[in-house]
């Protein structure tokens, strides 16, 4: 049976799936709160940013300086949308 985490957890199921995976707390509500959303609006996708591929290598360079991805001052632009992607 899965417990209910509140009201700030949408998806209580996948949340607990992500935290038996090793998840934290955070990434799996995140997770779980974007899948739900997801569900109730399908064909709803992506936030106000342009894809990554429209981003200059300097600002995805800043992004993943923010998300403090390790080795990216050596990536290339595809490099750097893959790690951000993968994050």
């Amino acid at each position: 049976m899965t417990k209910d985490h509140g009201p700030s957890i949408k998806d209580d199921e996948t949340y607990e799936s992500l935290r038996e995976d090793g998840a934290s707390k955070e990434k799996a509500a995140r997770i779980a709160n974007a899948q739900a959303s997801d569900d109730q609006n399908p064909g709803k996708k992506g936030g106000k940013q342009p894809p990554y591929e429209e981003w200059t290598k300097a600002d995805l360079y800043e992004r993943a300086q923010e998300l403090d991805i390790d080795g990216r001052s050596d990536m290339t632009k595809d490099e750097l949308i893959e790690a951000l992607r993968n994050h």
